[in-house]
């Protein structure tokens, strides 16, 4: 996997390139629709392709492993077969799933034990499995195994989960190096940097993964109940320590202003569930604000839900219709809602470097952020 620089803004960190994967480019920066379980939901496959132009996407290791399970995903030659997706796909190592099963998990120096949200089974990973689990997955980059930890969270506490998380680090490293893919293309390994919402560990954490000299980096344990100020202050923080000739992938982030101001920080990869959860529950992100589908002022509004980019759902269907599909509860209104929400994720972040290249990405910044960020 190789990365390349092709313009820098010169008022922020912000920066635009272009990933080269075995699965095709991806141009930076660049937002990740989440299909946790092998699919995107409410959205086709060739929707994410045609319509949403979505790039990269990603899987998530916990769910894939406890359905369909790994026997089955090998029998059909890795994920990307299974779902028929052509594109990259990035694997979260599941730490943010086990930081969510707080009730039903027990974390050791091996590993994890935890219960599945399913049927209440036992299970348990470890570094050395987890990296097995995401090569039988067969994602294009997958994530070293962590802890994620809470907010607020003490700093003794985050202290001893960072080193953790580090010495679980060198065991992925060493157990992915020692083994190979499985489907005739390679993989990347990227490590996370935790440490909270302390500046001091954040800054040790991040020279720690620098240095594993990896293909990539990621930033973890943020967008998790911090103020956005705080998420911030560590981001500019990290991104100043992790190498600038490698991808910088903020985990979890978050509404498009988050976005925004992370590509000003130096960030290339993004990933939320936000638009496509947030969009069956009636919440559309526009070029112009945010808009609450439900809500009466919409009811004799006949006017594309947006037409400020070009997006055959956003273009073709009315606010008017799509508050009926909602109210009414039908299918086709998360379909529709969160093909909008991520042709406009996706257009957000492709505007962001065609400002980037042009020179003009901070003025655009400043501009965009209060629009994206208001309610109409």
């Amino acid at each position: 996997m190789k990365f390349k620089l092709q313009a820098k803004d010169q008022a922020s960190k912000a920066r635009a390139g272009v990933l080269l994967t075995d699965h095709g480019e991806i141009e930076t920066p660049i937002f990740m629709p989440v299909g946790t379980a092998g699919t995107v939901k409410a959205v086709h496959q060739r929707e994410l392709t045609y319509d949403v132009k979505a790039q990269i996407i990603l899987g998530n290791t916990y769910h894939l492993y406890l359905r369909p399970g790994l026997e089955v995903l090998e029998a059909a030659g890795g994920l990307h077969k299974f779902m028929g997706w052509s594109a990259p796909i990035l694997t979260d190592s599941g730490g943010y799933q086990v930081f969510s099963l707080a009730e039903s998990r027990k974390i050791s120096e091996e590993g994890v034990v935890f219960q599945s949200h399913i049927d209440g089974s036992r299970h348990h990973f470890s570094p050395e499995s987890v990296m097995d689990i995401q090569r039988s997955i067969g994602a294009d980059i997958v994530m070293a195994f962590d802890e994620c930890t809470p907010y607020p969270c003490e700093r003794s506490y985050a202290k001893t989960s960072m080193e953790l998380t580090h010495r679980w680090l060198k065991r992925c490293i060493q157990r992915f190096d020692a083994t190979e893919g499985k489907y005739g293309y390679r993989q990347a390994l990227f490590p996370i940097v935790q440490g909270s919402t302390y500046k001091d560990l954040r800054q040790e954490a991040a020279r720690f993964v620098a240095d594993q000299e990896r293909e990539g980096n990621a930033i973890g344990g943020l967008s998790v109940g911090e103020p956005a100020e705080l998420m911030y202050e560590m981001t500019d923080l990290v991104t100043d320590l992790l190498p600038a000739d490698k991808p910088r992938y903020l985990m979890g982030v978050g509404t498009p202003a988050n976005i925004l101001e992370g590509i000003a920080l130096g960030i290339d990869m993004f990933d939320c569930v936000m638009p496509t959860r947030n969009a069956r529950n009636g919440m559309l992100f526009t070029s112009e604000g945010i808009v609450n589908i439900r809500n009466e002022k919409w009811k004799m509004d006949f006017s594309p839900l947006d037409s400020g980019f070009q997006s055959y759902v956003s273009n073709f269907y009315s606010k008017s219709y799509l508050r009926h599909l909602t109210l009414s509860k039908e299918m086709l209104a998360a379909q529709i809602a969160s093909i909008h929400n991520l042709s406009f994720y996706l257009w957000l972040t492709g505007q962001a470097k065609e400002r980037i290249k042009a020179g003009d990405f901070f003025s655009w910044k400043k501009q965009m952020v209060e629009k994206v960020s208001r309610r109409l």
